[in-house]
Parts: C-alpha cells; structure tokens; sequence
C-alpha cells in the first residue's frame, strides 16, 4: 500500500502511546482515522487534540472495549455505516500488567483474563468484525498487530502474562497472515514489534475495569517507562513517533515482520540455538 490518501484506517489503543502516534500520522499523509479506546472521555480529548494539530475532522474517536466482541462489532458497524469502507485495520491496544517477578502460580485469574482479553482476544475480536467485509472490497486492505520481542522472540520469565500473550498473538498473526494469502491476497498482514529499544508510554500503567479487578489483591501503581529506564541504569529510549513513523514505512513495502534492524536479537538467538541443539534454554 504505497500511498494513504484517502484511505479509512482503525486504530486500537489509539488514545495514547503508538496508537496515537499512528492516527496524527496517517491522517498528515490524508487518511481518515477511526481511533478507539475504553476510555471514552480521554479519547475524546486526543481526537480534539489531533484535530486541530493536523487536518481538521479526519480523526474521529469511538470508544471501545476489544476485550468484548459485541463491543467491536459495533465500532466496525458504526465505521463502515459512516466510511462504507476500511482500509487498514492496526490492532494495536496493549496493557501493562503487574505480573512482573510474581511467580506463574500466584498471579490471579483476572490478571490472565485481562492480558490475554486484550492482548489475544482484542485482534481476534477486530479481526472477525473488520476482516470478513475488507475481504469483499476492491482494492489493498493491511492488518497490523502489535506484538513484542518479549515473547514474540523469546519470553522473559518474570513477565508470565505478559510474554505469554505476545507469544500467542504472533503465532495467531502467522496463521493470519497465511490464511489471507491463499483467500485473500490483496489483504496483507503485518506484524509490529515497538522498539528498537523501551518505548516511552504509558504501557505499565494502563486503566484496568473494574471486572478485571481482584479486591483481594489491589493493584500496585504502574509506573512509566521513562522512570523503569531510569531505574534501568538510565537506557536509552525509543519514542511512540519513531514506531509509527517505522510501522506506516514497513507498511507502504507490504512488509510483514516490522522488526527494526537494530533490534536486539541475541535472546531469539540463543532460543533458536536451544531449540536446533535440543538443549535446556
């Protein structure tokens, strides 16, 4: 897909981070954007905000929950009744969860529910709401998922849900994107890895309904990626804007693995290494 203009795009998670780093900037190259969010007041805000920094009205903001089918079955309705069409589908929406050094079997079920609701059942809610009707169009049509190098590469062990979900979204990603070449071809998929390094966003402290809560284990306060930098020797960072700009770029080249070239690769390294010798990782 070489050029946006004109084109209706739908981003999840497009109330911050990526997400909205994505919406200002297919809406500067004349595409329509459809953002959705939980969080209806807050995407209220950012649709305003992008509206009156770049073309006024080509961003619109439709709240959403991806965890809920009949949720996104209704954004997908509302967009195509409004757009007639959608060209590009970035299920983006992600959340940061406090599964970080607890062990697997300590972690409360509402904390799978919800990682796995939006990481996992979120694209796989979009998909079957977006992708049936972009298949009967004329013309590309591009579906992206976000993904992670932790657990798409290799899965760190102190992020269960986390990893785990991410892992299960490529795989699901893969199946996809084989499916769509064999039924539908001038559908392409692709899969975003953020980076090259931490992305700087809100991800750890992600707004989390009260059904994924458990009263008997209240929360810990997300804390945000420029202060887990910090506390990680003072790395540096990668910005929302870069992962979008590298997205949009991949895109434009039907690319399907968005991996940036200097992303570190010697965990996926040494996992297919593990693997080819059949010794414990």
């Amino acid at each position: 897909m070489k050029d946006f203009n004109g084109k209706v795009a739908v981003v999840t998670g497009g109330a911050s981070g990526v997400g909205r780093c994505l919406a200002q900037q297919l809406a500067a190259e004349g595409a329509k954007v459809v953002i959705t969010d939980i969080n209806a007041d807050k995407l209220a805000t950012v649709a305003a905000e992008l509206n009156a920094e770049g073309p006024s009205g080509t961003i619109e903001g439709i709240a959403s929950d991806v965890t809920k089918e009949e949720s996104v079955q209704a954004l997908a309705d509302a967009v195509f009744a409004k757009y007639g069409r959608v060209d590009m589908l970035f299920n983006n929406a992600g959340v940061g969860l406090a599964d970080m050094r607890s062990p697997f079997w300590d972690l409360p079920m509402k904390d799978w529910q919800w990682g796995f609701g939006v990481h996992v059942m979120g694209p796989v809610h979009g998909i079957k709401a977006f992708v049936p009707r972009m298949m009967e169009q004329q013309g590309e049509g591009f579906v992206v998922n976000t993904t992670s190098g932790n657990g798409a590469l290799h899965s760190l062990p102190n992020t269960p849900i986390y990893a785990s979900s991410k892992a299960a979204l490529t795989s699901l990603t893969e199946v996809l994107y084989g499916q769509l070449k064999e039924k539908a071809p001038h559908i392409k998929v692709g899969i975003l890895f953020p980076g090259p390094r931490l992305v700087n966003t809100g991800l750890l402290d992600s707004p989390r309904p009260d059904e994924y809560r458990d009263a008997s284990n209240p929360l810990p306060k997300g804390v945000a990626m420029s202060d887990l930098a910090e506390r990680m020797g003072g790395i540096e960072m990668t910005e929302p804007d870069d992962v979008a700009a590298y997205c949009l770029e991949c895109v434009k080249k039907d690319q399907f693995w968005m991996l940036h070239p200097e992303s570190g690769m010697d965990g996926f390294e040494a996992r297919v290494a593990s693997l080819r010798e059949r010794r414990n990782p």
